[in-house]
């Protein structure tokens, strides 16, 4: 995916990536409140040699302190160290959780050993930093002498005892919130790439575009009357979606400019993607044009064409096709406009073969001498093979594909079962856009935007 794809999910989902970077920064500032606070309290040992008479004998007595001050530093946790603290203090404890709370560490350098206590109870770390500090002293005083007379070659002493603390060095509320946010941003922004990745819907043209080669020839918005009135482009002419099918009028027009005849199976790969309607209002916008258009109902199992036209179905291409009428009597005109309709007529038990038959490649070749655009409304693609038998015959086949509810792997199909009869794929349309955010038609682009009220407004 490209950066423009990213931006597009993140804007998609950004409700998501807020409502959990909101829920992250909520779960790290409760947990600072709930958690119970850590108090650290800290006591220092200096290490030096004795019996040092000289310079000579001091810079020898530094660097061996240096030398053993890290091993003094790990004898902190030792039992040697722990146990007698435990029975000074009448610790109710074990030298291993005792070992859990005591640390000690050593400057670069220096011999300097810190003694380091955490607890719930300041007091307590305070005292327990002391008491181990002076029992290290003892341990290691005890370890290195080897001669009762001479005593310990090195020498410890506390230079400062542990102070109690009135600040808790646990929990960190500015860090654990700052944590939470970009935990909670990170799961945000996970959410809306699985989303993303997961999510086999088409929802725009450039979805289109990972599937196949064809030219996406225009977009139509999403109507939630469409229902009610589906020919937009004669009911209100002047809306966006009535404009949207005049731009694909203008782009069918320079599509396929080697192939003569200017026929179109216009289908789907599944019901209900806005395929009747679309290609009525599209003949509508050619016979607006001085086009002489003929749309032909070819859905010969559900046929729509007749009825949203509001032209008499009982007679139309069936009846053609099997001699009952000639084709002069089943073409109606609609209107007063170059529109004509030849409707589905009576719904016969063999549609494919029908479609497919050598009536219907005569009657195909008589359309495209006596009208400037023929177009048939066939029934999808994946539940029939009505379609890509008729595509074959006509040459040229434009796909409609509805914006989130078709799947990228419907689409496939539906493209290699045009493939598979050797019909061509001469463009695709995609309906039921959404008007606004990432997914709508000329996002990151420029796209369709000038409305005819705002002309309104400027005249």
């Amino acid at each position: 995916m490209e950066l423009q794809d990213y931006l597009r999910i993140l804007r998609k989902y950004w409700i998501a990536i807020i409502v959990l970077t909101l829920l992250g920064a909520g779960a790290g500032i409760g947990y600072s409140y709930l958690a119970t606070p850590t108090y650290t309290a800290s006591a220092k040992v200096f290490v030096s040699t004795s019996n040092s008479a000289n310079v000579s004998d001091l810079a020898q007595g530094n660097s061996f302190t240096q030398q053993r001050v890290k091993t003094y530093a790990d004898l902190v946790t030792t039992s040697a160290v722990l146990q007698p603290v435990i029975t000074d203090l009448a610790l109710p404890r074990s030298v291993a959780q005792l070992r859990d709370q005591v640390s000690a560490s050593t400057p670069l350098n220096t011999t300097v050993i810190n003694v380091t206590v955490n607890d719930e109870d300041p007091v307590f770390a305070a005292t327990l930093a002391t008491a181990t500090a002076e029992q290290l002293i003892v341990t290691v005083e005890d370890i290195e002498t080897t001669d009762p007379i001479e005593g310990s070659p090195v020498r410890l002493s506390v230079v400062q005892e542990a102070e109690v603390s009135t600040n808790a060095t646990s929990p960190k509320r500015p860090l654990n919130a700052a944590l939470g946010v970009i935990l909670g941003l990170a799961a945000g922004v996970g959410f809306a790439l699985l989303r993303a990745t997961l999510d086999t819907k088409i929802r725009n043209e450039r979805d289109i575009e990972r599937i196949t080669d064809a030219p996406v020839l225009g977009g139509i918005v999403f109507d939630p009357k469409a229902k009610q009135r589906p020919l937009i482009v004669h009911e209100d002419s002047m809306s966006p979606r009535a404009e949207s099918f005049r731009t694909l009028r203008t782009n069918l027009q320079f599509l396929d400019a080697g192939r003569a005849e200017r026929s179109f199976v216009v289908t789907s790969s599944i019901q209900s993607e806005g395929k009747s309607t679309t290609t009525a209002n599209l003949a509508i916008t050619l016979a607006d044009a001085g086009a002489r258009v003929l749309l032909v109902g070819a859905d010969l199992r559900r046929p729509k064409a007749g009825s949203y036209m509001g032209v008499e179905s009982a007679v139309g291409l069936t009846d053609v096709l099997i001699g009952r009428v000639d084709l002069e009597t089943a073409v109606q005109r609609w209107g007063r406009s170059e529109l004509f309709v030849l409707p589905a007529g009576a719904i016969p038990p063999n549609p494919s073969e029908l479609l497919g038959s050598s009536l219907m490649e005569s009657l195909i070749q008589r359309l495209d001498s006596e009208f400037d655009v023929v177009l048939y409304d066939a029934p999808p693609l994946l539940p029939v093979t009505d379609a890509a038998v008729l595509a074959r015959l006509v040459g040229g086949t434009v796909l409609i594909v509805a914006a989130g509810r078709a799947h990228a792997p419907q689409v496939v199909s539906a493209i290699q079962s045009l493939e598979t009869v050797g019909a061509p794929l001469s463009g695709v349309v995609l309906t039921m856009l959404p008007t606004k955010g990432p997914d709508a038609y000329g996002y990151g682009r420029y796209g369709y935007s000038y409305t005819y009220a705002e002309a309104a407004n400027a005249g």
